[in-house]
């Protein structure tokens, strides 16, 4: 990923909180520092690029196979896979890579994506986003999904 993002020379003045990852936005002096994690903001990013209609999923394929073992197991579904964010002080770069719906315009879809990603992160987090790069790494054809569940109801009738 290419980016200008501003990496913060430290993120907070806290030696404690020197070492957890994320951005210390800039406030009124003397009024304290909010830091915001990576992970929060790759969260917020992913949330919204699902959003857009004509994704049908994010990541890559092996992304997408250890996202469906992990949602085998209990607990919450990883909303950061196939998204990868750079945080500074106040920008924010995001790469997204989805598996497109067949029969949407990509390039429609990119800038939907770029678009809702971009609203949300800086309304949520007061961070600039610099730039949204979206891969486009499958198509995904309704007949996947028909063929998969054939498939699985042929080996239980066996």
């Amino acid at each position: 990923m290419s980016s200008t993002v501003t990496k913060p020379a430290t993120a907070t003045t806290d030696d404690a909180k020197a070492d957890k990852p994320g951005s210390a936005l800039s406030t009124a002096v003397g009024r304290g520092s909010t830091t915001i994690a990576d992970v929060v903001v790759s969260k917020i990013a992913g949330i919204a690029a699902r959003e857009v209609d004509g994704v049908y999923d994010l990541g890559g394929q092996a992304a997408r196979v250890v996202g469906r073992i992990r949602e085998t197991l209990p607990g919450a579904p990883d909303l950061t896979q196939g998204v990868t964010v750079e945080v500074g002080e106040r920008q924010a770069a995001v790469d997204v890579t989805i598996v497109a719906d067949y029969g949407v315009a990509i390039h429609d879809l990119a800038a939907g994506i770029r678009s809702n990603v971009i609203d949300a992160v800086e309304s949520m987090t007061g961070l600039e986003v610099t730039e949204v790069n979206v891969t486009v790494h499958d198509v995904h054809f309704d007949d996947d999904d028909a063929a998969d569940d054939e498939s699985a109801a042929e080996s239980r009738v066996q």
